[in-house]
């Protein structure tokens, strides 16, 4: 944003402090009127025919600026990435509880990427590494949405699942 000498326009169009139109004048006197009020000049739509200003306090817009921002940041949802590693030859215990830790990672907002690790010649039956990954996001259905499917990526087979979202 131009302010106050930055602004170049020969006419500008003047909004008061209060939102009030000042009407078209020169640059030089909507500066001199904002010197007046003892507040600055700020071109608030550069790409309008002609330019529009404001007169206003600045510093105190800055502010009021960086306050929203800053309330709109801790609006945001974040999501971390949490991983759940599995091997190919898996029991049924271990599986299981490697699903529960997925689902508490989903319960509380957060994405998994879930990663089958082959070692030597468990690399020439992928299909083993899909099955596993086919039956925890069968058992996943309802909790969780796969946002990349199973894919091979060196010797990990990985996927990844977000939370559904619920209204």
């Amino acid at each position: 944003m131009r302010i106050n000498e930055e602004i170049r326009a020969r006419e500008i169009r003047v909004v008061g402090d209060e939102g009030e139109q000042l009407g078209i004048m020169s640059g030089r006197d909507a500066l001199n009127l904002a010197i007046e009020r003892q507040m600055d000049l700020v071109e608030i739509a550069p790409n309008a025919k002609p330019p529009v200003c404001r007169i206003m306090d600045y510093g105190k817009y800055r502010y009021e600026q960086q306050k929203r921002d800053k309330e709109a940041r801790k609006k945001q949802k974040t999501f971390d990435i949490k991983e759940v590693k599995l091997r190919p030859g898996i029991e049924d215990h271990d599986f299981d509880v490697k699903f529960k830790n997925a689902v508490r990672f989903l319960e509380d907002g957060d994405k998994v990427k879930i990663t089958i690790m082959f070692r030597g010649r468990e690399l020439s039956h992928p299909e083993l590494g899909s099955i596993l990954l086919t039956k925890m996001a069968n058992k996943l259905g309802d909790l969780a949405v796969v946002e990349r499917a199973a894919k091979l990526e060196g010797k990990n087979m990985i996927m990844i699942v977000s939370p559904k979202i619920t209204k």
